[in-house]
């Protein structure tokens, strides 16, 4: 199944941008740690920092430790390789395998 997908320019990084999600505007984010290989995402709402260098885990929705309704986008955003050839995040596999897929359907998640 095809999802919509956040890109992560990587020829950019650290950077941010403001994108809607559900029907709010939020700002993201995006940095990424050389030493331990590793991508993190900062969120913001109204000038109010939700979370900042949220460490992006393979599988693991974004934001699901933290999360309060009406707080965060209602929806999920997961970093996975829907081909199932990767199991991991890196810089070298991140916008070839993995992507930040936008997901709208819960279901959809438990086959992971």
């Amino acid at each position: 199944m095809n999802r919509d997908r956040l890109h992560i320019n990587k020829n950019l990084l650290p950077y941010q941008f403001s994108i809607l999600l559900g029907d709010e505007l939020y700002n993201i984010g995006i940095s990424y740690n050389e030493t331990y290989d590793f991508f993190t995402v900062s969120l913001s709402r109204d000038d109010n920092i939700l979370t900042n260098g949220e460490r992006v885990v393979y599988g693991i929705p974004l934001f699901q430790d933290i999360y309060v309704p009406g707080k965060f986008p209602a929806i999920e955003i997961i970093p996975i390789d829907e081909s199932g050839n990767a199991d991991v995040i890196t810089y070298d596999n991140t916008e070839k395998l993995v992507f930040l897929t936008v997901n709208n359907a819960i279901e959809d998640l438990e086959a992971l």
